[in-house]
This record gives structure tokens, C-alpha cells and sequence, in this order.
């Protein structure tokens, strides 16, 4: 609707919201003063919205039949128009329905966005397109990526190819689960919580959170700008590397520079706080720790380091998440102080959310319903937990001091069966319990890179590697000496 100025009544109206006692005389004043304002935002409502175009203009999509689509892993299928020659030419790219492409539908795994069709291409869709990369299609992901399981979307539960019937672990579940089943090469997920990690580490396949900033996240559905990562999931370490590559922002190197170099001199440390975990599934803590051992059998250095500050670190991204997630919603999904464009269609297919509230999955609910709980404490506890954070992120800095990578699970347990619907228990628990190890880094910032170690139960485990701001290239020199080394689907 076009903007109006409120009148007196109005800003009376506006005023007794604050308790404030506006006169007649006052707000007659008032309304003076903010004439001015009128012709600004009546200007803003004759302009174009702005978006770039894309630079690659011929495009198609189709919903594909489920004979097409096994694990139901795919959203839409696409042909894209790609440049003829780049470091990506004939990869197949999956793109994960929470990110912008232009003229092919995005739901965020919801039911609410079902008609809408993107009006630009997220940055990382353009460097894909301008690297030769393919893009086959969307995949499917959880309602609103607010679930780190994978049967939420409305779009129906996806599952984990490695196990019929067993879940991918999520949000970014349909990228995990189709290149865990080779149907493409790479695919893009992004990572509030863990949703690129966890997801690779129920499937046993490589996911990257590089450090913030690294990858722009202009073009991806927002749920709190500090804590929103692009991240490149793939079969293989040297994949990853060259996917990462071509999305990222900037790089001190590139980042499969060190593929292939030994590991003598590299310090690897155990986080202790990483294992054990009330919920800790004893074989994956037995599966990592032996896979350190493998690592120290290639020359790295082994020690065991203790941040005690790690188990601290949930309450601390629960907190940014929250209340961050819900001025997001609030704002039609688009949030604030984003950097990168901003689809005012969007605000709009999305101006229906509330309605949505009673048929929107349980984990979404409750995090909708504590967000609007929050505001009653006006930012307080985001304010203390983002200061938190940077403490946290000290802490983790301390021990990175003496170690030069950090190793403990990716996910604390391995895939379980799907929920069904009516398990609502189930279907919490997967949403949240698989963040136990990841989110922290979310919160703090720094790389870190789930990758398959081993076998258990025909169930994969996955091992993260955290670094320094800005040490991609050693996590991948790492993940690539080990997966050289071992043969993780018989470790």
C-alpha cells in the first residue's frame, strides 16, 4: 500500500503506545514537523525495486515426479543458461531452496511461499553461473530452515540415501542427500546452527562454515544476520576446496592450496568438551578419537585441550538466534542491516506468516512464540549474548594459541529413523539436538568442516575440524590428508 503520514488522531493513537499523554496542540505540531518525511517515502513508492539483473537470462524450471526424486531430496529441477568455460564447467550444482534464483521458485521449505518466484540471483547463484557450473535445481529443505532434521519441510521428509527411511539431518537436508547420492556433484547449504555440517555428517559427505565473512550471504532467506552462512557441500574434500573457490568473498590463498602436503608440524587437539555428552553416542566418540589417532599415524601432533566455555556456547547462539529470528520474521523475512539486495516481493508472500502459526511444525512454533516473548525484555539477552560470544570466540582463540586444529564430532549421535508426523517429540528432538556441537561456531565465527570418518552400524559418523579465522586451507589440507589415508566407509 502506498505510504500515508498519520494524522492527529493518529499520532495520539502512536503516542498513549509509549503511555504517553500527546495534546491536541502537540500533535498538531507534530504532524508539521513530519510533513517533510512525506515526499521522501512518496518518491520511494514510484521507484523501481533496484535488483540486479541476472546476467544469465535463459532459464526453466519444473517440479519433478517422485519417480525422478527417491528420496525426495529435490524441490524443483532447472535448466540455467551457464557461462561456456570456468573452474566448475559440467559440475552439477544443487542449490538449496532458501537461496535466490532468479525465476525459479523459493518456498523455504514452506507451504507460505509456494507461488512466490525469485526476482534476482543471491551472489553466490552468479559466480556458480560464471564459473561454468550447472545448476540442475533447488532441493528440498526444512520449514523455514529452522529444523536440524529433515521432516519438516512441506514439502514432504527427505531421506538419507544411506539408509532407507533414516534422516539426513538438516536444514540443508535435499543438498545432503543428493550428493550423498550422486545425482550431483556439489551442491549449496547454508548454516545457522549447523545445517551444512550436520546434515554432511549424516550422510557421509564433506560440509563446509567458513569463517564469517568468507562467503557473501547476499540472496539467502535470513534468519540472523551474524549467524547466516553459504556454505559448499560435496563427496570429496578437493570438491569443497573448489567450490568454496568460486563463492567466496576473499581468501589469504586458495583454499586447496595445501591439498596434498604432509601433516608433520600440524597440531591437532582434541576438544574434550566435544565428547561425552549426556546424549553422545559412544561409537561416534570412539569413531573420532580413532580417527585422530589416524591423523597423528600421518605426522600430525596429538594433544587433548579442554574450552570449557563450549558447553556455554548453546545458550549463547540460543539467545542471537531467537531473538535475532524473530525481528527477521517480523520484518518480512528480510531482516536489517543486510548487505546485498532486498525483494520486496519477498516482504509481501510473506506479510501471511501469522495465519500460518497453527500449521507450522512444532519447532518452528516455538521458536516464533519465545521470539515474540523476548520483546517484553527489549533486546536484553541478545545484547549479553552477543558479548558473550566474542568471549567465547576468545576462548576458542586461547587454545588455537598451542593447537592448530580443533577435532570432535561433527554430530554427537548418527542418523536416526525420520519422525513421523504425529511424533512431535521426535520431531523437536531432531531439530535441535544436532546443533550440540555446532552451533557455537556459528555464533563465533570460525571454519569448521564436518567430514566422514568412519562406519558404525551402516550409519556414517562425521569429524569436524575447526581453525582460525581464515584457515580454510588447513582444515581442507587436514580433511584431504585423512581422506587420502582411510577409506572411511570401512574405518
Amino acid at each position: 500500500m502506498p505510504f500515508e503520514l498519520p494524522d492527529k488522531a493518529g499520532l495520539q493513537h502512536l503516542a498513549r503506545e509509549f503511555d504517553w499523554d500527546l495534546s491536541a496542540h502537540d500533535a498538531e505540531r507534530l504532524v508539521a514537523c513530519l510533513a517533510p518525511f512525506a515526499n521522501g517515502y512518496a518518491w520511494l513508492d514510484t521507484q523501481p525495486a533496484g535488483l540486479p539483473e541476472p546476467a544469465y537470462r535463459q532459464r526453466a524450471w519444473t517440479v519433478p515426479e517422485s519417480t525422478e526424486n527417491p528420496h525426495n531430496a529435490w524441490f524443483v529441477r532447472t535448466e540455467i543458461e551457464t557461462a561456456p568455460s570456468g573452474p566448475l564447467r559440467g559440475k552439477r550444482v544443487a542449490v538449496k531452496d532458501n537461496i535466490f534464483v532468479a525465476g525459479v521458485p523459493l518456498s523455504d521449505g514452506s507451504a507460505l511461499l509456494e507461488n512466490f518466484i525469485a526476482d534476482y540471483d543471491a551472489t553466490v547463484v552468479t559466480r556458480l553461473l560464471d564459473a561454468g557450473a550447472d545448476i540442475v535445481g533447488k532441493s528440498n529443505c526444512e520449514y523455514f530452515c529452522l529444523s536440524g532434521g529433515s521432516t519438516t519441510s512441506s514439502h514432504g521428509p527427505v531421506d538419507n540415501p544411506r539408509k532407507p527411511g533414516y534422516a539426513t539431518a538438516g536444514s540443508s537436508t535435499g543438498s545432503a542427500a543428493l550428493v550423498a547420492a550422486g545425482e550431483v556433484d556439489m551442491a549449496l547449504g547454508t548454516d545457522q546452527g549447523g545445517s551444512v555440517r550436520s546434515p554432511a555428517s549424516w550422510t557421509g559427505i564433506c560440509g563446509m562454515k567458513a569463517t564469517r565473512g568468507v562467503v557473501p550471504y547476499a540472496g539467502g532467506m535470513v534468519m540472523e544476520s551474524s549467524i547466516d552462512y553459504i556454505g559448499p557441500m560435496t563427496a570429496r574434500v578437493a570438491d569443497n576446496a573448489a567450490l568454496l573457490n568460486v563463492i567466496a568473498e576473499a581468501r589469504p590463498e586458495p583454499f586447496d592450496a595445501r591439498l596434498g602436503q604432509a601433516l608433520a608440524g600440524v597440531r591437532v587437539g582434541l576438544l574434550s568438551e566435544g565428547y561425552a555428552h549426556p546424549l553422545s553416542d559412544p561409537l561416534v566418540d570412539t569413531a573420532v578419537r580413532d580417527a585422530a589417532a589416524a591423523l597423528q599415524g600421518l605426522g600430525a601432533g596429538l594433544s587433548e585441550v579442554s574450552v570449557p566455555a563450549h558447553h556455554d556456547g548453546l545458550a549463547i547462539w540460543g539467545a542471537i538466534v531467537s531473538d535475532g529470528y524473530w525481528q527477521a520474521l517480523r520484518l518480512g523475512g528480510l531482516g536489517y542491516n543486510i548487505t546485498g539486495p532486498y525483494s520486496t516481493q519477498l516482504h509481501d508472500a510473506m506479510s501471511s506468516w501469522q495465519a500460518e502459526l497453527p500449521q507450522m511444525p512444532i519447532n518452528a512454533q516455538v521458536l516464533i512464540l519465545l521470539g515474540k516473548h523476548l520483546e517484553r525484555y527489549r533486546g536484553r539477552y541478545y545484547a549479553q549474548a552477543k558479548n558473550l560470544a566474542e568471549r567465547l570466540r576468545e576462548a576458542y582463540d586461547a587454545v588455537l594459541q598451542h593447537v592448530d586444529v580443533l577435532l570432535l564430532p561433527t554430530t554427537v549421535q548418527r542418523a536416526g529413523p525420520n519422525p513421523q508426523a504425529d511424533d512431535l517429540d521426535g520431531i523437536f528432538a531432531h531439530a535441535f539436538n544436532n546443533t550440540i556441537n555446532t552451533a557455537q561456531f556459528n555464533a563465533t565465527g570460525h571454519p569448521a568442516l564436518s567430514l566422514p570418518c568412519a562406519v558404525r552400524e551402516d550409519l556414517p559418523v562425521g569429524m569436524m575440524l575447526v581453525g582460525r579465522y581464515f584457515d580454510e586451507a588447513l582444515l581442507y589440507q587436514v580433511a584431504h590428508a585423512f581422506e587420502t589415508a582411510v577409506d572411511w566407509q570401512r574405518a
